[in-house]
């Protein structure tokens, strides 16, 4: 699905990505972990087209989208999330689902004057999948509520919904788990498995709790000072010393540790 060759990104004298290759499979749910400062947010930042890259190349089902802006990655079906949510806080948590897909019918303003029925169709139609993504996550109680309001574990399932309200073919997940507790942890491993497997979505996903990790990822990269490091299941990067020592700056007697 995505093939990163040879990314580079740097900040004046800073590489925050350093020839970083790697590649995530169709159908995969792919892991990105590593060291505070690693690279990862900055690698997801350029494939995303957040930020343009130094030089290196991003392949998307081995179409070239090297520098694209993030709206027209959207349309392509790349989506990414955010380790904090950003989500219309005013609004609800319906009508924030409800404002994702582009090219709706009010947008215009010949249809607000000729086209009211077609908007009111459309409004409906649009209302009714953002309560079946709802219900999906778990999370349908919380349609009216203002998502301003919400915990911030909800924020990050209403974030994982927004992809669900498109075509998404590959979603880019920055520590979905953070500040979220447990029971809500399990809640959106569940819907990202179910994403996976029912709905054939493919996960890159940046994650520091390593037993979330390891319950939804296979396989797993690592990356240290802007470069990727290793690849491999759980079980492997655990027992890789360069990963160790990237983590800890020690030797395997200490490898426990990264468990």
């Amino acid at each position: 699905m995505i093939e990163v060759k040879n990314l580079h990104r740097h900040f004046g004298g800073f590489r925050a990505v350093d020839g970083a290759t790697l590649e995530i499979e169709t159908g995969s749910i792919t892991g990105l972990v590593g060291p505070n400062g690693a690279g990862k947010t900055t690698l997801f930042n350029v494939v995303a087209g957040v930020l343009p890259p130094t030089s290196g190349q991003v392949l998307m089902a081995g179409e070239d989208i090297t520098g694209l802006p993030p709206h027209t990655l959207f349309h392509k079906g790349l989506l990414r999330t955010f380790q904090i949510a950003h989500e219309f806080s005013s609004m609800s948590c319906r009508e924030n689902l409800m404002m994702v897909p582009g090219g709706q019918t009010g947008e215009t303003l010949w249809n607000t004057w000729f086209g009211r029925k077609r908007i009111a169709d459309d409004e409906r139609a649009l209302r009714a999948k953002a309560d079946e993504v709802l219900e999906f996550l778990t999370i349908e109680h919380l349609a009216d509520h203002k998502a301003g309001q919400v915990s911030g574990g909800q924020k990050k399932l209403l974030e994982l919904g927004r992809t669900m309200m498109v075509d998404a073919r590959i979603v880019f997940l920055d520590e979905v788990g953070a500040g979220v507790n447990r029971t809500l942890l399990n809640t959106i491993g569940d819907a990202i498995l179910r994403l996976n497997k029912e709905r054939g979505y493919t996960f890159c996903m940046i994650e520091h709790d390593m037993d979330f990790i390891g319950r939804l990822c296979d396989p797993v990269i690592v990356m240290a000072e802007g470069k990727v490091l290793s690849k491999g299941t759980i079980d492997e990067i655990k027992a890789d010393e360069r990963v160790i020592e990237a983590y800890l700056g020690t030797g395997l007697k200490n490898k426990d540790a990264v468990s």
